[in-house]
């Protein structure tokens, strides 16, 4: 299993950038090789991407999600991936996110790019442009602010 470490620093409030990390469909406009998110309940995505040049789909389910604290998921189909993301204040406008996952890559393609950095590079770039899309807004495009815990929504 690879794993993958990386935060950034965000020039908006806690909520506001929460609040759009809750917007999965809108993940395309910022995530490189992601071409669509679904969100089919409350707990379970499902995703469409290009990797090593191939086609991927998948399902995931978020096991928890505390407003303003974190979101974690499992893959549930197709290849074998977890993370979470942590949402830090760090002041009235400035948020830290930082972004863990773990996979398992997939054939030669995907075990080369993963020794040599590839997946660990998208993310990075992934979490600038999600600063870019945040802070050129300066607001979200939605919010879902429910609690999910061991997969299932309490509140």
């Amino acid at each position: 299993m690879a794993h993958v470490e990386k935060d950034i620093e965000v020039e908006a409030p806690i909520s506001t950038v929460y609040n759009q990390w809750t917007q999965f469909e809108s993940f395309p406009q910022f995530m490189e090789g992601v071409q669509e998110v679904r969100q089919l309940s409350d707990t379970a995505l499902h995703w469409v991407a290009e990797i090593g040049g191939h086609t991927v789909e998948w399902d995931s389910t978020i096991n928890r999600q505390e407003p303003d604290r974190c979101i974690a998921w499992r893959s549930s189909s197709g290849a074998t991936n977890a993370g979470e993301v942590r949402f830090e204040e760090l002041g009235p406008d400035r948020t830290r996110v930082l972004l863990r996952a773990e996979y398992e890559p997939q054939g030669l393609t995907e075990k080369a790019g993963a020794a040599i950095g590839v997946v660990s590079m998208r993310i990075s770039g992934d979490l600038q442009r999600f600063k870019k899309f945040i802070e050129g807004r300066q607001r979200e495009t939605g919010a879902w602010r429910g609690e999910i815990h061991g997969g299932h929504v309490t509140r």
